[in-house]
């Protein structure tokens, strides 16, 4: 072990073996210049290198950022080492990265003036016990993401917390292979949200507090669309009841209070071992893409869907009735008792006629004594047939298990 370079400041590490460097560790404190001397390691790191940042509070009034492929930064614990960005100046993030086979650990970021941490662009990203928050609150000032992979591919985020965003605390968006699991989001939006994604476990997560609990969502518009293949098992989606405080025109702004798991366009999705539960309007909605698009290309319809083995705990006992007509139409065709699963029934114009082929049904078996309503189009728009179903047992089908997501977490 050489020492390269050591000051008050930060000290640089270098690991030899047989003559031949393998990394080198660059250790740094907190000072007045934190920012200046982040980012000087960042640019001037050399694959391989660690970036290590002891406890501490690092005060920084500009984005971070790291282009260098191979790299770690690293702190010595989420509740130790904080990146704190209350007196940002400038910047559309608080960490932004765009390089190839980086891990992001044991660190936390506070009051990112836009997102907290933006990864876009990569191949083999980790998040591995980070925490982003927004410390007072909920609030439409907040960043919108708090982590914020996006255009990625092989994507894991495990035991991190994401506390306060305006739209999603953990977002993974139009990327591939991609875990989360073991983290908490709270008091965000969306607690957990997968948008225009494929082959995704979401696992042993807490999603509470925040306006709609886990998401599962393919929207219009954007160079990778039709999500497919999720699965969102063991985890909790419970207590969900924060008022909606996204900013005015923010998609995430039309999510009612009180949703346990929403899925919106996607096809092969299988919801399964959950405990979803105590939330104000509906534990598992089901839904079509509603709103006009002038993509050709969009698919806005779920399909494939299979929902098993869950565990229901009391919904709807407080509607949020302030987006759209979701709520107040449940309330009615329910006569007031709320379902634990709402589909809209919404499929394109053939399969009204024809029927939906098999391998696109909803499936919905072995959930204890939870409830189902499900519109009938055709019913709903003619008063003298039945507008929805409330018979669970119509979704009783046999189970086909989605592979699960393998994933080299070694490079």
């Amino acid at each position: 072990m050489k020492f390269l370079k050591l000051s008050k400041q930060y000290l640089v590490v270098s690991l030899l073996c047989s003559g031949c460097l393998y990394a080198s560790v660059q250790i740094i404190e907190p000072t007045e210049n934190a920012y200046q001397e982040i980012q000087e390691a960042l640019i001037l790191a050399e694959p391989g290198d660690v970036i290590r940042l002891t406890s501490g509070i690092f005060k920084l009034e500009d984005s971070l950022s790291l282009d260098v492929p191979n790299v770690q930064i690293e702190g010595e614990g989420m509740d130790q080492t904080i990146l704190d960005f209350s007196n940002q100046q400038s910047g559309a993030q608080g960490l932004s990265v765009t390089s190839n086979n980086v891990t992001l650990q044991d660190f936390s970021v506070q009051n990112a003036k836009g997102d907290a941490i933006k990864v876009k662009g990569v191949t083999n990203i980790k998040f591995l016990r980070v925490k982003t928050e927004w410390t007072d609150g909920p609030k439409p000032e907040n960043g919108a993401y708090g982590l914020y992979p996006v255009e990625s591919t092989n994507v894991l985020i495990d035991g991190c917390v994401a506390i306060g965003a305006s739209d999603a605390g953990i977002y993974v968006g139009q990327s591939t292979n991609i875990i989360v699991r073991n983290s908490r989001a709270e008091y965000n939006v969306a607690g957990i949200e997968i948008e225009n994604s494929y082959f995704a476990d979401v696992y042993n997560n807490l999603a509470t507090n925040n306006t709609g609990g886990i998401l599962v969502f393919d929207l219009p518009g954007l160079p990778q669309q039709g999500g497919h293949h999720v699965r969102v098992f063991n985890n909790r989606s419970i207590g969900n009841n924060t008022d909606n405080f996204a900013p005015e025109g923010n998609i995430v702004g039309e999510v009612p209070r009180g949703t346990g798991i929403i899925i919106q366009a996607n096809s092969d999705v299988e919801i399964f071992n959950n405990e979803i539960g105590d939330n104000d309007t509906v534990n598992i909605a089901v839904v079509t893409y509603a709103n006009e698009t002038d993509d050709k290309t969009y698919y806005p319809h779920p399909k494939s869907i299979q929902i098993h083995g869950n565990i229901f705990g009391h919904t709807g006992y407080n509607p949020d009735t302030s987006k759209g007509d979701l709520a107040q139409i449940l309330y009615d065709l329910s006569n007031g008792n709320m379902p634990d699963i709402f589909w809209d029934g919404l499929v394109p114009l053939s399969q009204i006629i024809l029927g939906q082929p098999d391998e696109e049904k909803i499936i919905i078996t072995n959930n204890g004594d939870a409830t189902v309503l499900a519109i009938k189009p055709i019913g709903f728009m003619l008063p003298f047939l039945e507008p929805a179903t409330l018979d669970i047992t119509e979704f009783d089908g046999v189970v086909t298990p989605l592979a699960k997501v393998e994933f080299n977490e070694n490079f």
